[in-house]
């Protein structure tokens, strides 16, 4: 387990070395080639992370789990992830990162929720092992390219 976790983290600092990304020189952002960079973002929240007042929802649902319990309770177990699986392979496209990037943006933040990468604790397998799912990174890795694409800032 331990090898295990080493390794993971061992490749995660190795991607996080070789990326072109961002650091803070003083009150400056620099790119990995000195240049200051000014950051012209949107934020992609509801997507990966409905927050209910975003939503518009505080009143009767203000958390992603009470959201999805409400719609559970309207259509059922089955519809509910139906509409959720839909609503995480619409919510945000490519054409919207196309957009974002023609209109001068050159960022997008993306708020996640853990249920995308990994279950709760008490519903792992194994007591104290971490139960990876694929669906969030699959979503991470293909925000990625569009956003390469587009030469935007990816802020995870």
């Amino acid at each position: 387990m331990r090898i295990s976790v080493f390794l993971f983290f061992t490749v995660l600092h190795s991607i996080f070395l070789s990326a072109q990304g961002l650091k803070a020189e003083g009150k400056k952002i620099i790119d990995q080639n000195g240049n200051e960079v000014l950051l012209r973002g949107m934020g992609l929240g509801g997507w990966m992370l409905m927050e209910g007042y975003m939503m518009q929802s505080s009143d009767v649902a203000d958390t992603q789990h009470e959201f999805r319990q409400r719609l559970e309770d309207l259509m059922g177990v089955d519809n509910t992830n139906v509409f959720f699986d839909k609503w995480l392979e619409n919510h945000v496209t490519k054409a919207d990162i196309d957009s974002l990037s023609s209109w001068g943006f050159n960022s997008v933040r993306l708020p996640m929720h853990y249920n995308l990468f990994t279950l709760p604790i008490e519903e792992e397998s194994v007591e104290g092992e971490n139960t990876w799912l694929t669906k969030g990174f699959t979503i991470i890795d293909e925000l990625l390219q569009w956003c390469e694409e587009n030469e935007v800032y990816l802020i995870l």
